[in-house]
């Protein structure tokens, strides 16, 4: 006669409260578990998808919320070019970066004055070394902030102020300096840690 449940580690099992191979807490299947929904998402808690909320990546074995994934692409927009600027640079391909930092500087390098961005703009001599600040807050949402740059900056053509965060959502448009545009991107949810080991 073959057992009457299969414990979460693939082991049968006589007992219908703890696995008799390993000693897991086990549900009776006879009776349903109660529906659970995400703490921080409120999707519903599917029984086999593990350790993670497919929707946001938190974490149910920790409670660790899952980390939203920003990324910058980086072009050069000729079409943004006004009269007295340099020509943009031909053939450059577009850049992705991934902002895996609570603050990304955005600028040019400067090696003499020990300035290294995060997202390196050096081909636009219109951008300021240290033009503007791209910060995660605590709750993952992403903001800008110009920092007093030289010649301004615009998201989705509207002039920021400078030192004030700006928040930002998924295809939002920077632009600064003669022909560079940074469009802002939000991907999938990073699991926030790996569930614990069985």
């Amino acid at each position: 006669m073959s057992p009457a449940l299969v414990c979460p580690q693939g082991h049968p099992s006589d007992d219908i409260d703890f696995c008799s191979v390993c000693g897991t807490k086990l549900v009776d299947s006879s009776t349903p578990a109660p529906a659970t929904n995400c703490p921080d998402c409120g999707v519903p808690r599917e029984p086999a998808a593990g350790a993670f909320c497919e929707a946001c990546g938190h974490n149910y074995d920790t409670g660790a919320p899952g980390q939203l994934v920003w990324t910058a692409e980086v072009s050069i927009d000729p079409a943004l070019r006004e009269d007295g600027s340099p020509e943009p640079p031909a053939g450059t391909a577009a850049q992705q970066i991934e902002l895996t930092r609570d603050s990304s500087l955005i600028g040019r390098r400067s090696d003499r004055r020990a300035i290294f961005p995060e997202i390196a703009l050096d081909a636009d001599d219109a951008i300021s070394h240290r033009h503007a600040l791209l910060n995660r807050l605590p709750d993952g949402s992403l903001v800008l902030r110009d920092i007093e740059s030289s010649n301004g900056t615009r998201l989705n053509g509207v002039d920021l102020k400078p030192l004030v965060d700006t928040p930002l959502k998924d295809g939002d448009q920077i632009t600064l300096g003669h022909w560079t545009r940074i469009t802002i991107k939000s991907g999938e949810m990073r699991r926030s840690a790996a569930s614990p080991a069985a």
